[in-house]
């Protein structure tokens, strides 16, 4: 006999004592118990459970349209996902988010959650499932591997808006600082050599502009997030659904998201594929390899301060070193490369898992789910962070900068189509070998008049493509 703080409840595998004070059930119980895997709880993700209501909500839509649920049953399921929708309950979500079973955990998780506040609404006790049932009333018309990645993909799809809203703002950010920057000449580098001269700000405009283009990329991937195959039911068949169920099911999730959900045009087939998911996983991983670039340049700009490149400086956020008075080190940096090996190793899951579909399902969902939603968070925090704790306090150098460009021996490369490539080579040899100047040579050799030579290594003739009409006086 249950004590006054537990309840009795059964199911296939037997009988257990659940806990009185909370609403979800035995069978999430059993996930707690067989699935005590990672600290990634599926309570931590609102988004996903928001949308694993919006999906019971949908569902209880349409089967209330076929009388296939009555007035009162759907009513109190409808206020009760309302509620979780608004944010309540999500403490009754203690399951892992990596489990076996294709995502039942999860399905059973919320279907419980739901019958029991909806029996409390109705003025029955939790567990009383004869007036409202998990299985019979709250997935009516369902199964967990149609309800399951419907949910994942609506909640990903709410995940993805957040994640390019606070990409677009590190995306101003760094357009702020080109425009800082504008006029700071600095050399350019490729394979870590000296190049051609550029401003700083065209290359904060980089930045922005390389985060900038996969906005597109990422809501093209995001778009598959919209179609859904509620009806498929166990393989999609949509066996135990009935006709109109799945036309009514989208039209109903469509109004409650405001979103253009879509009906997957094969059920069959689209229940075992999850390459929406590897789709958006790898436009995650664009991004990631692309702030890891920015990052790497960010902290090779600052390195010194005295014996490195030292064109910028990063602000200084906490003290570099336990032994070393003074150092500063670039951890913001150097976190956000970090959460880009993350994210980039976690596309390695989603694609592993993404292959191992077998026959009409694939299992391994809830690994794939998990590691969307933990890089797309990983991202918008890294975003966030980037962006006030670094970017933002980013200062220049500007006369160092300078004084880089007319001691390069780079600059010869906007002397060449002048003075040719001959003299380009001799002039940069000597330069290199002597330590002398570019701009001492080209005079000591009257190759140029000072003049010319000026008006040729003005930044705004060196950062852009011009037409002059200078000639050298003399070939070497």
């Amino acid at each position: 006999m249950a004590n006054k703080e537990t309840r009795i409840e059964s199911d296939l595998i037997g009988f257990k004592e659940v806990p009185e004070n909370v609403l979800y059930g035995i069978q999430t119980l059993r996930g707690i118990e067989n699935f005590p895997i990672s600290n990634f709880k599926l309570s931590q993700y609102p988004l996903f459970i928001k949308a694993l209501a919006i999906i019971k909500k949908g569902a209880a839509i349409a089967n209330h349209q076929l009388e296939l649920l009555n007035d009162n049953l759907f009513h109190a399921i409808t206020q009760a996902c309302d509620e979780i929708i608004a944010g309540k309950h999500h403490e009754f979500f203690p399951i892992d988010m990596i489990q076996g079973g294709a995502g039942t955990t999860a399905n059973m998780n919320v279907n419980e959650v739901i019958a029991n506040r909806a029996l409390e609404i109705m003025g029955y006790k939790r567990g009383q499932y004869e007036y409202c049932s998990p299985n019979d009333h709250v997935n009516r018309s369902q199964s967990t591997n149609d309800a399951y990645p419907s949910a994942i993909h609506i909640g990903l799809y709410y995940t993805h808006l957040e994640l390019i809203q606070h990409l677009k703002s590190l995306v101003d950010s760094f357009r702020k600082k080109a425009e800082e920057f504008k006029d700071i000449i600095k050399m350019g580098r490729t394979q870590m050599q000296d190049a051609v001269p550029m401003t700083l700000g065209q290359t904060f405009n980089g930045f922005a502009n390389i985060l900038n283009y996969e906005i597109k990329n990422l809501n093209y991937a995001a778009d598959e997030f919209l179609i859904v195959n509620m009806g498929s039911t166990a393989i999609g068949t949509g066996i135990c659904s009935e006709p109109e169920y799945s036309a009514k099911c989208v039209e109903a999730l469509s109004q409650i998201t405001g979103l253009e959900i879509r009906l997957a045009e094969d059920l069959v087939a689209a229940t075992s594929d999850t390459t929406s998911m590897v789709g958006y996983s790898q436009a995650m991983k664009r991004v990631a390899i692309k702030i890891n670039k920015i990052c790497d340049d960010l902290r090779l700009l600052s390195s010194g301060p005295r014996c490195g490149f030292g064109e910028i400086n990063l602000p200084a956020v906490q003290p570099g070193s336990s032994i070393m008075p003074g150092k500063i080190n670039p951890v913001i940096a150097e976190v956000a490369n970090q959460i880009a090996y993350k994210v980039i190793g976690n596309d390695v899951c989603v694609t592993m898992a993404g292959q191992a579909a077998q026959m009409e399902l694939n299992a391994m969902e809830p690994i794939m789910a998990q590691c969307c939603f933990e890089s797309a968070n990983l991202l918008i925090k890294g975003f966030d962070v980037l962006r006030t704790r670094c970017i933002d306090g980013i200062t220049a150098n500007a006369e160092h900068c300078k004084d880089q460009v007319h001691n390069s021996v780079g600059i010869i490369t906007a002397l060449n189509p002048i003075i040719g490539y001959k003299n380009s080579t001799v002039i940069a040899k000597e330069a290199a070998e002597t330590g002398q100047s570019v701009c001492d040579l080209v005079l000591k050799y009257d190759i140029l008049s000072k003049e010319d030579l000026e008006t040729i290594l003005k930044p705004e003739n060196m950062i852009k493509p011009v037409k002059l009409s200078i000639k050298a006086k003399r070939q070497l």
